[in-house]
């Protein structure tokens, strides 16, 4: 019996419980922020910066968006803003039959004209199959 292996498997390892590096990296920058807020802030202030700070770290290290993780959906969101963009657009010459011609565009329409494919009658293939299968 055939097992199917999974391909593209991707995990990473846990280094700190249910945390990966990165996670926890996340909650031990937002612990940091909270512990010099706990003794610079009065506790009201703390409270506030504790929660938002533990939010934001909860938000980076397990929110994904269409699979992608968060800290990767800013970066490319900014990535994409800051970068330069290119546009190009190439104008087609149009030749308009009511409109007078230059010499040059009477020249490049004729020359259209003969460029253009010339469409069979028909294939010569039938008429060759009932000839082979009449004989």
């Amino acid at each position: 019996m055939q097992f199917q292996v999974p391909q593209f498997i991707e995990a990473k390892a846990k280094i700190v419980g249910p945390l990966n590096f990165q996670q926890f990296v996340f909650f031990l920058i937002a612990g940091g922020i909270s512990f010099a807020v706990y003794f610079l802030m009065p506790r009201a202030i703390f409270f506030l910066v504790f929660i938002f700070s533990f939010g934001i770290a909860a938000a980076f290290a397990f929110l994904k968006i269409e699979g992608r993780p968060l800290v990767t959906v800013i970066y490319n969101y900014f990535f994409f803003s800051l970068a330069t963009k290119l546009y190009l657009w190439k104008k087609k010459e149009i030749i308009f039959a009511f409109k007078e011609k230059a010499p040059e565009k009477i020249e490049l329409a004729e020359k259209k004209e003969e460029l253009q494919l010339k469409i069979a009658e028909k294939s010569r293939l039938k008429k060759i199959r009932t000839k082979i299968e009449l004989s």
